[in-house]
């Protein structure tokens, strides 16, 4: 497989983690390095385990998972989503509750973001294609690409305040509907 269709593959499937680093780089969290770069890792690490997964498990895995991905998807952009909606609107002395770039909420987003990976990996395997090569660069440009979303949402954030995490929440909602509207009855 030439490396431009892998770049085009990566691409694709880190809009999703590029749209909800943008999302999370809205909250007080990201103006630590640490959790910047904790997340960036995190939405590559997964974009890199998933197609390994889907690669592995062929096409009987991804026939059971694709069945209900979207409504996962939705469900978990839905809750961190409404989440941020509801720490946005508190008081300007409160903070979050929880920082997304640990623990839970951490893991949904990252498992959010990739579950489309996966059947790229069962395509891969379909194909005949070696997957360590492709899984590497996908990893790598959500990585990237989801730093960039965080620094470019937490610059947002320091502009507009509460506001923007109000704005990140229901960013990450739009995904999760669009999911699963594309999905479910091929609108979007």
């Amino acid at each position: 497989m030439p490396l431009l269709e892998i770049l085009l593959i990566a691409l694709g499937l880190a809009m999703d983690a590029t749209a909800v680093s943008l999302g999370v780089g809205t909250t007080v969290y990201a103006s630590k390095l640490r959790s910047r770069v904790r997340l960036a890792f995190h939405f590559g690490l997964f974009q890199f385990l998933m197609p390994v997964i889907g690669w592995l498990g062929g096409s009987i895995f991804s026939a059971y998972i694709q069945e209900f991905d979207h409504w996962v998807v939705f469900g978990l952009l839905g809750i961190v989503g409404g989440k941020m909606i509801y720490e946005g609107v508190c008081g300007e002395g409160e903070r979050p509750s929880r920082d997304p770039s640990k623990g839970r909420t951490m893991v949904m987003l990252s498992l959010a973001t990739s579950l489309d990976a996966m059947a790229i990996g069962v395509s891969l395997a379909l194909l005949k294609v070696d997957v360590w090569y492709p899984a590497a660069v996908i990893g790598v440009v959500t990585a990237l690409l989801s730093y960039f979303g965080i620094t470019l949402g937490r610059k947002l954030g320091e502009r507009f305040g509460k506001r923007m995490e109000i704005v990140g929440g229901a960013v990450l909602i739009l995904i999760g509907a669009r999911i699963l509207l594309q999905h479910q009855w091929g609108i979007g």
